[in-house]
């Protein structure tokens, strides 16, 4: 065991009783952290302008703070753009984190001197638990690396602009400098396929033990290593690789492909990063479900998710969440977001611990025929047949064809991209339309009644989906395709790529 896999099995044990007692403590830990920020946000704009200073409580704090999202927030973000201090929260940020939105274009979300440190604890505590529960440390004493955006920035009003990915970069602790991989001048390399070219040349004779990113971009750098040593798994070319990390997505589509490339079941941890704040992360080996952090600078808001557009939703904190209901994520936040809604939607698998899982994306349904289907319904029931019959789907998206050919009925249409294909195509999509309307009645309702016929498969060329997000301009990176839309803007483009 090496020095630095010795001193994280000790910090382990102390971060852990950490961890322990706050886990227990989530409601207490979320009032006291409501208080905290209706207090040191009192004398900003924002604070001024919706009476924090009258504020007392969670019931007093809804009837002041409207549920938001970026647009609405949008003329404070452009005062911090223009140089204007004491906006959100108290000073100017530390960082603006750009993120390109499906609605809002470019992004800048604040990050502050206060909720910067909360993504690195939650990423290092995420580590530390693993190597508590497991005692496997000694993937601390090798080489880690993390697949993300360029950690060159710019300025905005004298402020440090760039993707959370190359923020987060700097902030490396420095005991794990040493370990990190790829360098600095490969990180900033814009061409995301020169990159993982460059990825590959650095790391294939490195003893990687740690690899993070997100899985369809992990998976591409899998495939390139492959190829440069004439098909070997990883497992050979890194015979010391123990543990992968990831978010961003839902694994389960991935798991089957990444861990055929990889050669074994190897452990993984989920996490939930968002540019917002760090969210969750998977805190066992035994469970999939993500520990949600009640003490990272974060006071947590609920809507359920069927009531999410309406004009006046259920708003809930914590304390009266219902386990296994969908719900939109609300935060507030040490960066200065207030009652901002994140787009996702999680369930609740347990309160004691609070332990969540990511559903999908409060605005990736399909409902064009009211029959709101959603992506959890949408990714089970592609993968209970896939797993089935051993099929290999390496990406897919889902949107509704409302105009059809003359004389057909309008259908739900699936492009899926496969790794493999052993059966008939008409079966597969029978057997998963059967499942999917077993998850979803209103969608059984709209084929029993004749008013949409089962699904269709379109299968696509290999590698359509890279050449898609290419051609957009959104290979790599933080990027990912939306699973389902309610509109044909991602299908359209995809029509291009299906095998006929």
């Amino acid at each position: 065991m090496g020095f630095k896999a010795f001193a994280a099995k000790i910090f382990a044990g102390i971060v852990q009783k950490q961890i322990n007692k706050n886990r227990f403590n989530a409601l207490k830990l979320q009032d006291t952290t409501l208080k905290h920020l209706v207090k040191n946000a009192a004398e900003t704009r924002f604070g001024k302008e919706h009476n924090f200073a009258l504020i007392k409580s969670y019931e007093d704090f809804k009837i002041n703070v409207p549920v938001s999202d970026y647009e609405d927030l949008r003329p404070y973000i452009d005062k911090i753009t223009a140089g204007e201090e004491d906006v959100l929260w108290p000073g100017k940020p530390a960082y603006l984190a750009k993120t390109s939105g499906t609605t809002s274009g470019v992004k800048y979300i604040p990050i502050s001197k206060e909720s910067m440190p909360q993504h690195i604890r939650a990423a290092r505590n995420a580590l530390l638990n693993y190597a508590y529960e497991t005692g496997k440390t000694d993937v601390f004493d090798g080489k880690m690396i993390f697949l993300q955006g360029s950690p060159e920035m710019y300025e905005t009003a004298g402020i440090p602009t760039g993707r959370l990915s190359g923020i987060v970069a700097h902030h490396v602790p420095a005991y794990l400098q040493a370990n990190r991989l790829p360098s600095f001048e490969t990180n900033c390399i814009d061409d995301w396929e020169q990159k993982v070219d460059a990825i590959v040349d650095e790391t294939i004779n490195a003893d990687m033990r740690l690899i993070s990113g997100i899985p369809p971009w992990c998976q591409m750098y899998f495939d390139r290593l492959s190829a440069k040593t004439s098909g070997k798994k990883i497992k050979d070319i890194f015979p010391n690789f123990k543990l992968f990390v990831y978010g961003g997505v839902n694994y389960e589509p991935y798991r089957a492909r990444i861990e055929e490339s990889i050669g074994f079941a190897i452990d993984s941890i989920e996490t939930y990063p968002t540019s917002e704040g760090f969210i969750a992360y998977q805190n066992s080996q035994k469970d999939r479900g993500l520990l949600l952090l009640c003490d990272a600078g974060i006071f947590y808001e609920f809507i359920p998710s069927e009531e999410f557009f309406n004009d006046n939703p259920t708003r809930i904190s914590l304390k009266d969440i219902e386990l296994n209901k969908n719900y939109a994520v609300i935060l507030n936040t040490t960066a200065g977001l207030w009652g901002y809604s994140l787009g996702d939607t999680i369930k609740f698998l347990s309160k004691d611990p609070y332990l969540i899982q990511v559903t999908g994306r409060i605005k990736h349904y399909i409902s064009a025929f009211g029959e709101h289907v959603i992506g959890e319904e949408v990714e089970q029931s592609l993968m209970a047949v896939a797993n089935k019959y051993n099929i290999d789907i390496v990406e897919f998206t889902v949107a509704p064809q409302v105009n059809p050919t003359a004389g057909e009925l309008p259908y739900h249409e699936w492009f899926i991209e496969f790794g493999n294909q052993l059966m008939d195509l008409k079966q597969f999509a029978a057997e998963v339309d059967v499942i999917l309307q077993q998850k979803n009645i209103y969608y059984k309702d709209l084929i029993t009644g004749n008013i949409l016929q089962p699904l269709i498969v379109k299968p696509l060329k290999k590698n359509a989906f890279v050449d898609y997000m290419r051609s957009a301009g959104k290979l790599g990176g933080q990027n990912k395709v939306a699973r389902l839309s309610n509109d044909r803007k991602i299908a359209d483009e995809l029509t291009k790529f299906v095998i006929n």
